[in-house]
């Protein structure tokens, strides 16, 4: 039989305080409890089934000393209405094998990294220090159970609307730079960065989901969308006369860093990483192990990038690094980034990043008749269309020679006779 003491505000008033709550049948294994405080009440809901036992889930404050606002502060019908919606969560959870309990997104991001370490055998620098600028912070302590839609989708359009950071020296505080919110490039810009963050925070949700078994759905975040048309900016790519000055102004070691980019498309990691014993100069390759989709690959040189490295090479032993610092050290992660700036300061070059010499030496190998499906293959792309999406504009006649030698001929020779329609 219900007890309905606990359902009138007015009732509970006069309900004596105590530790236990007061219990408000729903159905078999179902409560509703009121914990009577000193000061006012709260919800709680109460689940018991066979094999799990008791299960109990703090619900909010009861309206008793303030207006119910169905968030933090609860009437009795909305307390109600939370619990059966704890109690279908639960079922399904244990349907779906999920196991309940405190999970926040911090710790799903934690998990995520972890093992994306172990799959791919490396610390994930870049990616931890994208969670800790832009997830964290705003969705880090939100139970998973506790996430919603409106909340992704709120983090992820303050996240497009922030002022872009400002790489610092270790130690120092934070610095963001000024940008112009009327300015579209910019906002292309800071909505690209914001779908790059998402795609993390949806792996990472994700994986809690169907690897973790933490939460029994993504209604939270599968339907939140990636800002559209602003992954492709115009590519930025050095003239001759710009690579020139760029390298005129590199101090000597770095110099060759950029040369090595410059004549081989290469990414800075998959450089870094090089051996000497990587390079063959007899086919004319240079050996990436490992690239950024986690493949190898083989990049051919032509006779300056094999005269290059043959030099960079020589007289050395087979396992040390081809590339190294001024001071005889490798290089690390981020540590292109001042060299590169310092000398395009001195060349008085703006916008030019370590990764643009990637895109001027794709976008000069087209100009001077490469295809787009051997450019493909020395990036490291996996298929064509990421090399057309960057550079397709620079090879206007691709789609033409494409026809020209696919196009079926069905080996016609002629247009056969022709009718001619007569008038009247």
């Amino acid at each position: 039989m219900n007890v309905p003491k606990i359902i009138n505000r007015s009732v509970r008033s006069r309900l004596e305080p105590r530790r236990e709550p007061y219990w408000h049948f729903i159905a078999e294994g179902r409560h509703l409890g009121y914990r009577k405080g000193s000061t006012g009440g709260t919800w709680i809901a109460r689940l018991y089934t066979p094999g799990q036992g008791q299960r109990y889930n703090s619900l909010g404050a009861a309206d008793d000393l303030a207006q119910a606002d169905g968030n933090s502060i609860l009437s009795f019908q909305q307390a109600l209405e939370a619990a059966q919606n704890w109690f279908g969560k639960v079922s399904y959870a244990d349907l779906a094998g999920v196991s309940m309990g405190s999970y926040t997104v911090k710790e799903a991001m934690d998990d995520y990294i972890a093992h994306l370490t172990k799959v791919k055998r490396e610390p994930q620098y870049r990616t931890s220090a994208v969670v800790k600028a832009h997830i964290l912070p705003t969705l880090g302590s939100i139970d998973l159970a506790k996430l919603t839609h409106g909340k992704v989708k709120a983090w992820r359009d303050k996240l497009s609307d922030a002022a872009p950071r400002v790489r610092t020296r270790v130690g120092k505080d934070q610095a963001f730079r000024t940008i112009d919110p009327n300015d579209p490039e910019e906002a292309r810009k800071r909505q690209a960065t914001a779908n790059r963050v998402l795609t993390i925070l949806k792996a990472a949700l994700n994986y809690a989901k169907t690897e973790s078994r933490r939460i029994a759905s993504d209604a939270a975040w599968v339907d939140v969308k990636p800002f559209s048309r602003v992954d492709v900016p115009k590519v930025r790519f050095l003239t001759k006369d710009e690579v020139t000055a760029v390298v005129q102004n590199c101090e000597a070691e770095f110099a060759k860093l950029v040369k090595g980019a410059l004549l081989t498309g290469c990414r800075y990691g998959e450089l870094t990483r090089a051996t000497v014993a990587d390079f063959n100069s007899k086919d004319g390759q240079l050996y990436i192990a490992k690239s950024k989709n986690g493949e190898s690959r083989y990049v051919d040189l032509n006779s300056a990038g094999v005269d290059f490295f043959t030099a960079l090479a020589c007289k050395r032993n087979p396992g040390d690094r081809l590339f190294i610092r001024s001071n005889g050290k490798t290089w690390n992660i981020s540590e292109q980034f001042r060299p590169m700036n310092d000398a395009c300061d001195a060349a008085r070059i703006h916008g030019v990043t370590f990764h643009i010499l990637r895109h001027t030496y794709a976008s000069h190998a087209l100009m001077a008749g490469m295809t787009i499906e051997v450019l493909a293959q020395q990036l490291g792309h996996k298929d064509t269309r990421i090399t057309m999406r960057h550079y397709a504009h620079l090879c206007p006649t691709f789609k033409q020679d494409s026809v020209r030698r696919n196009a079926p001929t069905f080996e016609f020779t002629s247009l056969g006779p022709v009718l001619v329609s007569k008038a009247g």
